[in-house]
């Protein structure tokens, strides 16, 4: 939300402060745009390959609802407590059939933000699997998911950093399609200068549609993508923070506090918003 009303406010603070002594149809230059942004196109396809135009896609519509909020980390501490509540009293094994079947599972169906998004179930159940097959090690299970949430943190800041590539380079392809115009107007040199000011008037908007373009929308637009996938990365590390404490023997209402001490104070349940919630937490 947020991310479309920055966008209007540019718009509006540009427009607002140029319409009052200029007009509008001068920056309307179709050939302009279709020289600077199909060459912007170009160049990301050019470095990058067909996976990172789908996520970029994706993931811009992800920015635009926002990070987690509170109440997906509160479902997912409540999940986790029921999770090694059943481990405890019938051991791990019992959940076998459960991280086996996910979907189906009479568990995780009480949880549906957790099993509406697919990595972090996936990440759940495969170390959940982890212990039904009788891993007891902590540490090593610590030190296997960093490494996995360090190579998924760089996957993912792949999308972030081909956009912000693509911003670096609308300026240049701007002045690009300025110089076109300018060469353009080269050619019309004989002509009255209302002609010839027309003309400079449509190449100069090149270089200030790639700089505003660049500045204004797409650098924003990469920086807002990566603060969000850093923010929505606290739901893989409060997992962790939980899965650790239970290997390591606390019960399961520690563990989960284990995890939500793990979290930012604007996205933290308090003490007592989770303990609440425990206490109907539902069962297998």
């Amino acid at each position: 939300m947020f991310l479309i009303i920055g966008y209007v406010v540019v718009i509006g603070a540009v427009l607002g402060g140029y319409l009052p002594h200029g007009e509008f149809g001068v920056l309307v230059q179709p050939l302009e745009i279709l020289i600077i942004f199909g060459a912007a196109f170009g160049t990301f396809l050019i470095a990058n390959p067909l996976s990172i135009l789908k996520r970029s896609i994706s993931y811009t519509i992800r920015a635009l609802k926002g990070p987690k909020k509170k109440a997906a980390y509160l479902e997912l501490l409540i999940c986790l407590y029921a999770i090694f509540r059943l481990a405890k009293s019938k051991g791990d094994l019992a959940l076998e059939s459960h991280v086996e079947n996910p979907e189906s599972s009479s568990l995780f169906g009480n949880f549906p933000g957790v099993t509406h998004d697919h990595h972090a179930l996936e990440f759940l159940c495969d170390y959940l699997r982890l212990l039904t097959l009788g891993t007891t090690n902590a540490y090593e299970l610590e030190a296997v998911i960093d490494q996995e949430l360090e190579a998924h943190h760089e996957e993912e800041h792949m999308v972030p950093d081909a956009i912000q590539t693509v911003g670096d380079a609308l300026p240049g392809l701007g002045i690009v399609a300025a110089v076109l115009g300018v060469i353009v107007t080269m050619g019309s040199v004989t002509e009255p200068p209302e002609v010839l000011g027309g003309l400079i008037g449509a190449a100069l908007v090149g270089t200030f549609l790639g700089i505003l373009a660049s500045y204004g929308f797409v650098g924003p637009t990469s920086a807002i993508i990566k603060k969000t996938l850093d923010q929505d990365a606290k739901f893989y590390s409060c997992m962790k923070a939980a899965l650790i404490g239970h290997m390591q023997g606390y019960a399961p209402q520690v563990s989960v506090e284990f995890a939500r001490k793990t979290l930012p104070h604007d996205i933290r349940p308090s003490f007592k918003e989770l303990d609440d919630a425990l206490q109907n937490a539902p069962t297998a």
